[in-house]
């Protein structure tokens, strides 16, 4: 920064505290955002990337990815409760496209579609939505095979019914090999909350140390300005 009369003033310092300040916020946000997503079903936490160059950068030297470590599963015995045992998720149709979940809690509407409990169609291995021809008289005729395969007993004949496989891809849609479905969890969020919250209280401390050094660096300035306006 040139200041009239010749004088230069290094601003620098002020810059990179400032971005800083700003990119810590940024992180704390983020992992606001995971404490708050811990008693979500199928909640994965968001882990921030910093590149390099942050104090010049600041905020956009951020990016955020995702820990698609699997969740602590918890029993529920219900059956059309269902969790992938390895990473992965389930495919679901929504008003915007196919998408990507963990959140195994299903249901059946009256037209026999398998459903998201936020009425989004579960699709099978093939694309296609999946369909019970029969609505199952007992949600307990419903079975759920390791490999994704879903049955029931038709209660007329006796006889198992195949549904169709569900569909169970990675992050970039590769239809997964080694499926690992279990019936009667379901998977709660991934955040280890001890970690978000130490994670937390380190980055305020930071924060609070980087405003106590931007307020050294804007005195000196000012005093800077002052000198100045004595000698002009």
């Amino acid at each position: 920064m040139n200041l009239y009369g010749g004088i230069s003033f290094n601003g620098d310092g002020i810059t990179s505290t400032v971005n800083t300040m700003v990119l810590g916020q940024e992180i704390v946000g983020i992992l606001k955002d995971n404490l708050a997503g811990y008693n979500k079903v199928g909640y994965q936490r968001k882990i921030p990337v910093v590149s390099s160059f942050a104090e010049f950068l600041g905020p956009h030297a951020l990016s955020v990815n995702k820990d698609e470590q699997v969740g602590r599963i918890r029993l529920t015995q219900k059956p059309l409760d269902i969790v992938l045992g390895n990473e992965g998720y389930f495919q679901v149709q929504t008003e915007n496209g196919i998408k990507l979940t963990r959140d195994g809690r299903f249901k059946i509407d009256k037209n026999g579609n398998l459903l998201t409990i936020q009425d989004q169609q579960v699709l099978s291995s093939d694309g296609a939505a999946i369909r019970f021809d029969k609505i199952p008289q007992k949600l307990s005729d419903i079975k759920v095979r390791k490999d994704g395969l879903i049955q029931f007993v038709d209660p007329e004949d006796l006889k198992i019914r195949d549904v169709g496989y569900i569909s169970a891809v990675s992050s970039d849609g590769t239809r997964l090999e080694d499926i690992n479905i279990k019936q009667g969890y379901v998977e709660e969020s991934n955040v280890v909350m001890h970690k978000e919250a130490y994670s937390l209280l380190t980055l305020r401390r930071n924060f609070n140390v980087n405003t106590e050094m931007f307020k050294i660096q804007n005195e000196a300035l000012t005093k800077a300005l002052q000198e100045l306006g004595k000698t002009s």
